[in-house]
């Protein structure tokens, strides 16, 4: 994930929690500073057809790919939208990654959105990253999952005031119960380190 990052041209907040954080290590960081695909997904649309870009979406599960493709579509008349599941074999080299790596060459999107959860999407970006021909690679996580109404979108005052994730967590306990309830606390101690030694 470290590679990963160090890749990026430009990175995003896209939880309340990295805003608190950043506020103990004394960042200037403010609540209007959080974004996520919910918020932004409809203004790319819409910009994504102003300036004649195609959209490349990898990820989700195949029926709801298609689903959340046709109501882009329906949504956005004009938009130029290529999409393929996330449900393949992901490994450099295998069959199935090529064919996946050919559509998008063949199809030289503008705009490439990969959605197959953290850190799956961003393992497979960065091992596919010198193959990949895009003015714009976006990690895209659940955001056609959203549109496609196979996940419940939370109400955007929820993430203004932190309890987005809550609203996440009972949507999807089975997937979701580990990154919320476990994973924070194994960091804590981390942050707690570094806050001490931290000279912004």
């Amino acid at each position: 994930m470290r590679d990963f990052y160090a890749n990026a041209d430009y990175t995003h907040i896209d939880g309340m929690i990295l805003i608190l954080l950043g506020k103990l290590f004394r960042l200037p960081l403010q609540r209007q500073h959080r974004v996520t695909y919910a918020d932004w997904t409809p203004s790319l649309m819409a910009e994504a057809i102003r300036n004649q870009w195609r959209i490349f979406y990898l990820g989700s599960k195949p029926g709801v790919v298609l689903q959340g493709a046709e109501a882009l579509r329906k949504q956005y008349p004009g938009l130029q939208l290529a999409i393929a599941h996330g449900y393949f074999d992901a490994r450099p080299g295998s069959i199935e990654n090529q064919k996946i790596l050919d559509l998008i060459c063949d199809y030289q999107p503008h705009v490439l959105m990969v959605g197959m959860s953290m850190p799956r999407q961003e393992h497979w970006i960065l091992d596919n990253l010198d193959k990949i021909e895009a003015n714009a690679i976006l990690p895209a996580g659940a955001a056609i999952d959203y549109i496609a109404g196979a996940v419940p979108t939370p109400p955007r005052w929820a993430g203004r005031v932190g309890l987005e994730w809550l609203f996440r967590l009972f949507a999807e306990p089975q997937r979701l119960w580990q990154r919320y309830l476990v994973e924070p606390w194994f960091l804590l101690g981390w942050f707690l380190f570094k806050r001490r030694s931290f000279d912004p």
